[in-house]
Parts: structure tokens; sequence; C-alpha cells
């Protein structure tokens, strides 16, 4: 295999294992919802779950992210260029994560459980702005590069 097979095969894989980290906790919270958002009881345990699985998720999420970045840059400065399409590619991650990071410490933080079932859907508001960021970067890497 030559360089640009094993980057772009490290760059994929690493973008799933990205967008996998944001699935998983979707799945989780959407099993968790009704035990965060009923009794005190459960919610203390499975507010404690839920914190120690972001906190791993957040370990492996970080790793793919470092690993999409790199591989990116060198992709696009070894083979591919820093075409326009690149450039949007890479700003649209960027963006994701700002949105994502800023919308984390602006509604998800806050939140102690249990919490109403409205405060709770910031979470899912939450994956809408990242799934939608990742639609839109794979849109732009399938359609436009």
């Amino acid at each position: 295999m030559d360089m640009k097979t094993i980057l772009l095969f490290v760059h994929v894989t690493c973008f799933a294992a990205w967008f996998g980290t944001v699935l998983a906790s979707l799945f989780l919270l959407r099993t968790l919802e009704s035990r965060l958002t009923e009794t005190a009881e459960s919610a203390v345990e499975n507010g404690f779950l839920l914190r120690e699985f972001i906190r791993l998720e957040t370990k492996v999420a970080d790793v793919a992210f470092i690993g999409v970045v790199l591989s990116g840059i060198l992709l696009a400065s070894l083979f591919h260029g820093w075409t326009f399409w690149v450039i949007v590619k890479s700003l649209l991650i960027v963006l994701q994560v700002a949105l994502t990071m800023g919308y984390i410490i602006r509604a998800i933080q806050p939140l102690t459980y249990p919490c109403t079932l409205e405060s709770f859907r910031n979470w899912y508001k939450l994956f809408a702005i990242s799934l939608t960021m990742f639609a839109l970067v794979l849109c732009v890497t399938f359609f436009l590069l």
C-alpha cells in the first residue's frame, strides 16, 4: 500500500470513530432518558453512569478527532492540495467543534439529574447540531471534493 491509501484509511477510520462516539452517546441517552427525568434515586445512579460514559467517550472522540485533523492536513499537504473545498471542509470541522463545545457549555453542563423532560431535550439539540455538521462535512467530501 502506498502512503496516500494509508492516510485515507486513517482519515476515514478516525472520522467513523468520531461519528460513532456521537451515535453511541445518542443511543445511551435515549436509553437513560426516563431514568434521568423521573425519580431522584435512579437519576443519581444513572447520572453517574452517564458522566462516566461521557468521560470515556470523550477520550475516544478526542483521539479520533486528532486523527482526522492530522491525517487531513497530511492528505491536503502531500496529495490533494489546499483547494477551496478542502478549506471549506476544514472550516466546517472547526465550526462543528465550536458549535458543539459552545452548546455543551451553555446547555448541557448546567443540567442536573433528575431534570425535566424539556431540559433533557437539550441533549437532542446537541446531537442535532453535531449530526447536521457531520452531514455537511460528508456532503462536501463526497460531492464537492
